[in-house]
């Protein structure tokens, strides 16, 4: 039997905020600091991020903590660097109330966050935060949210995702979770269990209690919920999994399938391959009233399919022409074309949420590559290979992809999977850090 771990945890993704402008003590003006992020390499912009301020030592360790997130989301864009705060010239008290500017043109700060936390008398913590540009000597933008404590690491991501939209002019991608498929015991009799963890691998927890055998997890780009294929006995069965309420339903069972649907955009339908009378085709089910149709229609395999973000076409890969590429058809099912003609197969196609760009496993002389390229097959890059590298994902601003990796067995046969992130740049990989080896991320929506 399948078995949910679906405790109080759960609850805390629902997050209630007040939002509150906050004003600068210099007045606001446009930013004058602006990150490129459209160039093949950015060089990281030197960011200052303070303690935020606290007048009890419960206020103070909230302000530490919530600095300490900022800053490491910050980081791992790779498009900031934050300064150590050993360097610091001026505390977070005094800056409470100006910042110098000159104390931080010292160390080369171009941009610095200040901030406090305070408890009110209703339980809430009032987090605020302000950002700076340091050689203008002006304040961009400044911003107080109200929560319940147990929230504050939410409320950081939150800032970052501020931050980042504020310097960057695009939306940011840290208050989001990955689900997915947790790895562990011998090759022979691998236990997976579904998972899931906020973007920076912090609050992790498993779903599944790894029973029975899950895989291909895929988020709903509209709710706070998953679909993703389970062996029950040896039939495929594909569950609906909300994350909110820790609520469950059989989607439908599906033999021949070997991949979890993905949803259209609007959430109300889902794609899948599947494979009949020893054929795979692509079909489309209306969530609404569990109405399949089929869309593709020929002797080769056709599987993998993606919407595009206005849900009118489907990308897809299918082995028609002679070997594994990947084509695009109207979401009726007409005007199919293929879109790649190089050496080597290509897999799981994804595209992109801002609709430029389709993700990509090829496989070539026995490497696996994970690359992008234009909704018309050009302007292909590849931006990370290995042994086994598979499964791209897109976080929700489609600038930053997650991926699994997998190493050669070892001399006793053991392999290690593991999951990773990369920008577009393919400069700004690493590695998401999980309790046991991991494969099949599938990235959330900004979390509502």
């Amino acid at each position: 039997m399948l078995r949910f771990f679906v405790g109080p945890a759960s609850r805390l993704f629902a997050l209630t905020l007040t939002l509150v402008v906050v004003a600068g003590t210099s007045g606001t003006a446009r930013a004058e600091l602006v990150v490129d992020i459209t160039r093949g390499f950015v060089q990281p912009l030197p960011i200052a991020v303070t303690d935020f301020d606290g007048s009890v030592p419960e206020e103070t360790n909230f302000g530490k903590d919530i600095a300490r997130v900022i800053a490491a989301d910050l980081e791992r864009s790779g498009l900031f660097r934050p300064i150590e705060q050993g360097a610091f010239i001026q505390d977070p008290a005094t800056l409470r109330i100006a910042p110098k500017f000159g104390d931080w043109r010292l160390i080369n700060a171009q941009a610095l966050i200040s901030g406090a936390t305070q408890l009110q008398a209703d339980g809430r913590l009032r987090v605020e935060f302000r950002l700076w540009d340091v050689f203008a000597e002006t304040q961009i933008t400044g911003l107080a949210y109200f929560t319940t404590p147990a929230n504050w690491r939410r409320v950081a991501h939150i800032i970052a995702d501020a931050i980042y939209k504020r310097l960057t002019g695009e939306e940011g991608y840290f208050d989001t979770r990955i689900v997915y498929i947790a790895e562990s015991g011998p090759q022979n009799r691998r236990v997976k269990r579904l998972s899931i963890m906020d973007q920076d691998g912090e609050n992790h927890r498993f779903l599944t209690d790894g029973s029975v055998l899950v895989l291909t997890p895929r988020f709903s780009p509209t709710t706070q919920e998953i679909t993703y294929l389970s062996y029950v006995g040896e039939s495929p069965r594909v569950f609906l999994f909300n994350l909110n309420t820790g609520q469950q339903e059989v989607l439908g069972n599906f033999p021949g399938m070997t991949f979890a649907p993905r949803f259209s955009p609007d959430g109300n339908r889902v794609i899948m391959s599947l494979a009949r009378q020893g054929n795979s085709e692509i079909y489309d089910m209306d969530l609404r009233t569990r109405k399949i149709t089929r869309l593709t229609d020929h002797s080769a395999i056709d599987t993998s399919p993606s919407y595009s973000p206005d849900g009118r076409e489907v990308v897809f890969n299918s082995d028609r022409g002679g070997t594994q590429q990947i084509y695009v058809m109207s979401s009726n099912g007409s005007n199919v074309r293929r879109i790649t003609f190089s050496a080597g197969r290509y897999a799981t196609p994804v595209w992109s949420p801002r609709g430029d760009l389709i993700a990509f496993t090829r496989i070539y002389q026995s490497e696996f590559y994970i690359g992008v390229m234009r909704p018309d097959g050009s302007g292909e890059r590849m931006l990370a290979k290995g042994f086994l590298v598979e499964g791209p994902t897109w976080a929700p601003n489609g600038r930053v992809l997650s991926f699994y990796r997998q190493t050669p067995a070892d001399a006793r046969g053991g392999v290690a999977s593991k999951l990773y992130t990369i920008d577009l740049t393919g400069f700004n990989e690493r590695e998401i850090v999980t309790p046991v080896d991991g494969s099949d991320p599938a990235w959330s929506p900004l979390i509502p």
